[in-house]
């Protein structure tokens, strides 16, 4: 069931994280609910720019509607992620998406406000909510790409006064992360005196963490002994600190290069292991349950497990 990213936040905030991952195909879309099923969790699913041009708008949003017959107890959002002002109105207008990004980090805090107020009153009059971004973060995915000498935290006086002038209803704030396998160096972490400080001046405000993912050490390993060229010293987040930061207003937590991760690296192994077979539905049935598994203990980290009853139950509430 797709509901609005606005009544998933008022469910979540300050108990759990909501997990928001991209899809681009079939077998990542299967996991996705597969995973939340078995979790019993409620979800996000993120479409960006480069999956929409990848599989097709109406591709990604007939896999969605098949998932959604086939796993009716789901309840979930559909969100752009990382949408420019054109691709937000295209979401907005076509009445499938929950809610949409818009990505203006890059221009001054004067002109993020008012194309965020633009977009905000397009999708405000669809009841869609939107979700701005304050900070750069370092790193690539897709068409973001910052240096980190150029990545910056996001200042909580700022951030006060940028959802007062643009009316986002959701931000995402820069406090640690970064985008990509690119991640952490050395003992870098999550700037949780800097989360408390914007919480203070935002109470009860959505806040959203990208570039989330953890790059396990392991699944680097595996992929390289299975021939890959990452890089070892790689590291994300540290999943014991999605708990710490929900109490701190963090509702929503991105997560996609460890999806992507588990593809290459279940993909890798079964042509190292067979390289006879040339059957591409074994290494994607392997993959939709990798992918299952994973999103279930991501869950588990985001204190989003065991909560789709309650999440039903208010929303049911909400609608009486």
């Amino acid at each position: 069931m797709i509901i609005t990213t606005a009544e998933l936040f008022k469910a979540a905030y300050g108990k759990f994280a909501v997990g928001a991952y991209n899809i681009n195909n079939m077998e990542q879309a299967l996991g996705l609910f597969q995973g939340h099923i078995t979790a019993q969790a409620p979800f996000i699913i993120q479409i960006s720019k480069g999956a929409r041009k990848y599989a097709g708008v109406k591709m990604l949003e007939a896999i969605i509607r098949a998932c959604d017959e086939i796993y009716p107890e789901a309840i979930y959002a559909v969100h752009l992620d990382h949408g420019d002002e054109t691709t937000c109105y295209e979401c907005i207008d076509s009445g499938f998406y929950s809610s949409v990004m818009i990505d203006a980090s890059h221009e001054s805090f004067e002109q993020n406000a008012a194309i965020t107020r633009r977009v905000v009153e397009r999708a405000h009059a669809k009841g869609l909510s939107v979700e701005a971004e304050m900070g750069m973060l370092g790193g690539v995915e897709e068409h973001v790409s910052v240096d980190e000498k150029h990545a910056m935290l996001t200042d909580p006086d700022e951030a006060k006064a940028f959802v007062d002038q643009s009316g986002c209803d959701s931000l995402a704030v820069a406090i640690g992360t970064s985008h990509g396998a690119y991640k952490f160096s050395g003992s870098q972490g999550l700037h949780f005196d800097r989360i408390a400080e914007i919480q203070k001046r935002l109470p009860g405000f959505p806040l959203v963490m990208h570039g989330s993912s953890s790059v396990p050490k392991a699944e680097v390993e595996k992929i390289n002994s299975a021939g890959g060229q990452l890089d070892p010293s790689a590291r994300g987040v540290n999943e014991s600190e999605f708990a710490k930061a929900v109490p701190l207003g963090v509702t929503k937590v991105n997560i996609d290069t460890d999806g992507r991760l588990v593809w290459t690296r279940v993909h890798r192994e079964y042509l190292r292991d067979n390289p006879k077979d040339f059957d591409f539905r074994k290494p994607g049935a392997a993959y939709i349950q990798a992918y299952a598994d994973f999103i279930v203990q991501k869950s588990i980290a985001l204190l989003s497990a065991g909560t789709l009853a309650e999440v039903r139950t208010a929303i049911a509430a909400s609608a009486a």
